[in-house]
Parts: structure tokens; C-alpha cells; sequence
């Protein structure tokens, strides 16, 4: 690359927006985060109804294509407050109950940030004339902020339908090794804005209308990218998103394959990926000898690939996938070097796409 792809301003500006709070469908602070970020490199930004935001190059341009990532972060609601003060939950995106207990949360309310904690009985007491140890299930979590009664909860300004996240911070570990939550997949929308200031900075000229998007409330079923994709109308769409690294315990290679971070982006292979642009990605990692991984997705990737893929009369698409350890926890682990290649890898995959390329089916 011309020039340092993860420098020091890039890796604040990473720091800042992972540790910002995104839950699904309640984007905004983290959005304008990444809008004030991204605005120098681009013409021009929108953002739709429900909280999309997309930074346009060339937005004159009629042949138009999409890299996309998404930005919002799984988390939880409060669904009932019982009569002694304790709260209880429901999902919002795919949570995980089995490693809520003894987390502490922040709960989003009017009046601010009202901390908590997921409560959780003693080993002690939950093995005392018992053989087998309950694991946690979504009816027995519940958080602790320090009130007695309902009252007190409510008089903090919590009331069913305020929004919980967890305040775990990004840290670098080994030198090497990005950790936090939400990189599922706010990584891929802090990638895509690299791109673009890449292509500003090295004083790239595309042909056509580029469009940086950051989409809302993929982890509940696609539904930031679906709804954008019909209002930009793209001709290629290359989305980024996380996948597992299957080389930690308790992971079926058999099942989920064979990928590890470190060993590069992951290509896609499924039926919602057009074939000619995978070849084209896979062509230029090749040539800018950038390492690569592959992964076959049968039916669905589960990711806004499939939103872009199916919009309008179809969308020449691709999945360009980051390998991540121990996704939709607060430890969520990415390796850099995966990072800088995957930036780089979008970065030269759009200087080889031509005007008006059909990627036509037969070609």
C-alpha cells in the first residue's frame, strides 16, 4: 500500500468507535462517530429514515457500487422489573444468556447510563444437594443496580424497553491481537472507512460512484441493508462482515471448516455470491499477493450479502468475511495483520472494477 494502512490516527479513531455503545436500533451515537470520521474522504453522506449512513464518491456517477459493512452490536432489553428491584431480559440480536452472569451492564435510559450487574448465585448454593449444575437460561438472568424495589429501579429512570449493552473496551493483546465487543461488525464498517480514505489519500480516481455504507440492524435479520440497498440501487455490492475461527476448542471443522485468523480474509462461496466478481477478488489477492482464506456458506451467508444479492432485479455481490474468535461475547478476538489485509484487499479489488462491468453470468 502507499501508505500505512492502520497509522496511529486510525487505530484512535478504531478505539473510540468500538468502545462507543451501537445496540441494534439505537445506532445514532456510534453512526455520527463514524459519519465525522469518514466525511473527509468522501463528496458527499446521507443517512435514511432508520439510521443507515452512507458516504458517496462520484455520487454523479449512473454505475454505482457498495462496500458495506454493518454497525450495530447485539444487546439486550429490559423486559420485566420485578417487585424487589431485579431486571429482567429479553434479546436484542442473537445475545448469549450462558455468559451474562457476573458481567456488569450499562443501561441506557433518558436520564444517562444506569450500571448494573447480571446477578448470579453462588456456586455454593446452586450445587447444594444437586448432581448437575444449571447453565443459565434467558428466564433465570437477571440484573442487579443496587435497589430494593420496583420503585427505585423505575425512579433511576429504567422502565421496560430500555436498552442494555456491555461496557467492555477494546484492548490490543500480544501486539498483534484486537479485542472487544462489537467487533461483529463494527471492524467491518471502521475497514470500509479506511478504504475511502485510502483511495483520497493516494489520489485515486475511480470510474464510477462509490458508496460506503454502514448499515443498521443486520444482527435481527438484514433489515438496514435491505432497505438501503433499494434506495441506492447498486450495480456490485461487496459487503464485509466477521466469520469463526475454527481452530479454538469445542468447534467442528467438519461443520464450520477449516479457517484461522492470522491466515487472511475469507472469501466466500454460496449461492448469493456472484461468481465472476468472487473471481475478480480472488484474482487480485493473488496478484497483490495478499493471503487468503475460503469458506463455503450453503444457502444463505447470513450476512447483508444476502440483502444486497436478492434487491432489485439481483446485484452482483460478494463476502469478503474477517476470522474472529469467540463471536457475540465481549472478548470478540480479530488479528491486525487480517485487518490491514482485508483493507487492502477491498482497496485494489476496486481499482480493478471497470465502468458499467456486468459480471455477466455467462462470461
Amino acid at each position: 500500500m502507499e501508505n500505512t494502512i492502520l497509522n496511529k490516527t486510525a487505530v484512535d479513531f478504531l478505539t473510540q468507535y468500538l468502545n462507543n455503545a451501537s445496540p441494534t436500533g439505537y445506532e445514532s451515537a456510534g453512526q455520527k462517530l463514524w459519519l465525522n470520521y469518514l466525511a473527509p474522504y468522501v463528496d458527499t453522506t446521507y443517512t435514511d429514515t432508520y439510521g443507515t449512513v452512507v458516504g458517496v464518491i462520484n455520487p454523479d456517477a449512473p454505475y454505482k457500487v457498495v462496500i458495506e459493512g454493518h454497525a450495530d452490536e447485539i444487546s439486550w432489553y429490559v423486559n420485566y422489573i420485578s417487585e424487589d428491584g431485579l431486571i429482567y431480559v429479553i434479546r436484542n440480536g442473537g445475545s448469549d444468556q450462558i455468559i451474562a452472569p457476573s458481567k456488569r451492564v450499562n443501561i441506557h435510559t433518558k436520564n444517562g447510563i444506569v450500571k448494573g450487574v447480571f446477578g448470579w448465585p453462588a456456586i455454593h448454593t446452586r450445587l447444594r444437594g444437586k448432581t448437575v449444575e444449571d447453565a443459565p437460561k434467558i428466564e433465570t438472568i437477571f440484573i442487579d443496580c443496587g435497589c430494593e424495589t420496583k420503585a427505585e429501579v423505575e425512579a433511576l429512570g429504567v422502565h421496560v424497553g430500555c436498552v442494555i449493552t456491555y461496557p467492555d473496551g477494546f484492548e490490543i493483546l500480544n501486539d498483534s491481537k484486537f479485542v472487544c465487543r462489537a467487533i461483529d461488525n463494527r471492524m467491518g464498517g471502521f475497514m470500509i472507512a479506511q478504504v475511502a480514505r485510502l483511495l483520497k489519500e493516494n489520489g485515486k480516481k475511480l470510474p464510477f460512484g462509490l458508496y460506503i455504507v454502514n448499515s443498521v440492524q443486520e444482527e435481527i435479520g438484514l433489515r438496514g441493508a435491505q432497505m438501503i440497498a433499494h434506495n441506492i440501487k447498486p450495480n456490485v455490492a461487496i459487503v464485509t462482515d466477521v466469520c469463526h475461527d475454527t481452530t479454538t476448542p469445542m468447534i467442528d471443522k467438519k461443520i464450520e471448516g477449516d479457517l484461522k485468523i492470522g491466515k487472511g480474509p475469507v472469501i466466500a462461496y454460496a449461492p448469493a455470491v456472484q461468481n465472476n466478481l468472487r473471481e475478480l477478488i480472488i484474482d487480485t489477492a493473488v496478484e497483490k499477493e495478499i493471503p487468503f482464506q475460503r469458506t463455503a456458506l450453503s444457502s444463505q451467508t447470513g450476512t447483508d450479502t444476502d440483502a444486497f444479492a436478492y434487491s432489485n432485479s439481483g446485484v452482483a455481490s460478494a463476502l469478503i468475511s474477517l476470522p474472529l474468535r469467540y463471536m457475540h461475547t465481549t472478548v470478540e478476538m480479530v488479528h491486525k495483520e487480517d485487518v490491514e489485509n482485508t483493507i487492502q484487499l477491498i482497496y485494489e479489488t476496486l481499482l480493478k472494477i471497470e465502468n458499467n462491468e456486468t459480471f455477466s453470468y455467462f462470461k
